[in-house]
């Protein structure tokens, strides 16, 4: 119990002095026109209250992903928590306060073209392709479960719901942003953080007690926490994927200012959902292995049911079929908007088409592979999105850190972080089985090896950006 306190109040301190400390670093101004008006078009760029860009950058970045994972993550027990919290305030947050103002300064570009910038072309070329398929994975995954569960409650078929919410999706993402979005995210988003503050205070009231802080690896199947725990809590930690939905708040934003409070805070308060879901999947089945039991009945969704039918009755069972039905689709809209913002962003280099028919024809091409997919046996390809997701976490530390690095600012509160990430996936994809299957030490191993050849390439930026500077210094005293 006092873990769990003092890992909220931990987030919470987190928000209120660091999220400053990154902004003073970054260096705002409130004086320079947003995209949202120098380039408004009432479509993707139109300008909206900070409040509402939070709400909606929270479920767009949630959804079921700090509930399904932090979940997932309970079973190592309380050291989940230290993930949460360290994981939320240094890289969580950090990652997407960058991906949303980079792209607000850089007048709305979305995440490859930044990483185009700071890391050169060849990255570029393969975050374009890496994300794509992330997203297009992501929304494939996020609308057949939805689809299985209408299937089950109403007289409607698997592929007539399947349908339906893809007919949801093209109208989400062919609308402008304050149309569907801007009006009914806020709403969800607020439906989302009353649903973890229900459980949370249920928590309180129960006779089990939330287990306090140690570091014995509580895993039934006692696979090791590093790097796996990082993967399988990533919303709610860091996540690649918050990187492809920043830049659609950051077209909306009426000031630089609000960023702290919009990217920031969204991360922080999807780190205190994914803590209150660890906090109840580790306490509510009397322990790891109750948990691990629960999960094999029926996966997150029928851990989920049962503990908010048992902690908040009626209301519980009404919110754990929103929960499951709606953010996961909220969830897929949003990675095909962005996915179609990133595309449209390709093609206008080519291709001079109109707008409402480019913007038609992106969004079909990338529907139809991710309606074909969530019709078919993909677990072999959902298997990667994991690992995906936190290169591409990885891949934004990076970008954020080169782009503090050129402007002279103190890029360690990204470059740390970097580094981090970077031996997680660095060891993650040797020894998952979704990877090369090695047995832990080797992967450990080549983990490391990769990690310092990563290192070695950004001292070896530094130390160029050290030279560049000192030769521009002597040649201004010349």
């Amino acid at each position: 119990m006092i873990t769990f306190f003092g890992a909220l109040i931990f987030l919470v301190l987190g928000y209120v002095f660091y999220s400053k400390f990154v902004e003073r670093v970054f260096v705002i101004n409130d004086q320079t026109p947003t995209p949202a008006y120098t380039k408004r078009d009432d479509f993707d760029f139109v300008p909206m209250p900070w409040w509402k860009g939070n709400l909606i950058q929270l479920l767009n970045i949630a959804g079921l992903g700090p509930i399904y994972g932090a979940i997932l993550g309970a079973l190592y027990g309380p050291v989940a928590f230290i993930w949460i919290v360290v994981g939320s305030i240094f890289a969580g947050a950090v990652h997407d306060y960058f991906s949303g103002m980079l792209s607000l300064r850089h007048n709305g570009a979305q995440y490859p073209t930044i990483v185009g910038k700071y890391l050169g072309n060849v990255v570029k070329s393969c975050i374009y392709v890496v994300s794509l398929v992330l997203m297009v994975l992501v929304a494939a995954a996020f609308t057949a479960g939805p689809a299985q569960l209408i299937a089950q409650l109403t007289p409607l078929s698997f592929m007539m719901a399947l349908l339906l919410i893809f007919g949801y999706f093209l109208l989400a993402t062919l609308l402008p942003v304050n149309r569907v979005i801007g009006k009914i995210y806020p709403l969800l988003g607020a439906i989302l953080l009353f649903m973890a503050v229900a459980i949370a205070v249920a928590l309180l009231f129960t006779d089990k007690q939330i287990p306090n802080l140690t570091f014995a690896n509580l895993h039934p199947q006692e696979l090791p926490i590093w790097p796996l725990l990082m993967v399988t809590i990533s919303c709610g930690a860091i996540s690649g994927f918050h990187c492809t939905q920043s830049p659609i708040v950051a077209c909306t934003m009426k000031k630089e200012s609000h960023g702290r409070k919009i990217f920031y805070g969204a991360m922080i308060t999807e780190g205190m959902i994914a803590l209150v879901w660890a906090a109840a999947g580790m306490t509510f089945f009397n322990g790891t292995g109750g948990l691990q039991e629960a999960l094999a009945l029926g996966g997150p969704s029928y851990v989920v049911n049962e503990i908010s039918i048992s902690l908040l009755g009626t209301l519980g069972g009404i919110l754990a079929i929103l929960g499951v039905i709606i953010l996961p689709i909220t969830t897929g809209d949003t990675a095909l908007r962005s996915s179609r913002m990133i595309l449209t962003e390709v093609f206008s280099k080519f291709f001079n088409m109109e707008g409402k028919v480019k913007v038609l024809l992106v969004t079909l091409l990338l529907a139809a592979p991710a309606l074909y997919l969530a019709t078919i046996d993909y677990t072999f390809l959902w298997r990667y999105v994991g690992w995906t997701n936190q290169v591409v976490a990885t891949v934004m530390l990076w970008t954020a850190a080169m782009y503090l690095l050129k402007e002279n600012k103190f890029h360690w509160i990204a470059s740390v972080p970097a580094l981090f990430m970077s031996g997680v996936v660095c060891t993650y994809i040797f020894y998952a089985p979704e990877g090369f299957g090695l047995d832990y030490n080797t992967s450990l191993l080549i983990g490391s090896v990769l990690t310092f050849a990563v290192l070695g390439w950004f001292v070896s930026q530094v130390w160029k950006h050290l030279n560049i500077k000192s030769g521009n210094a002597e040649k201004r005293v010349a």
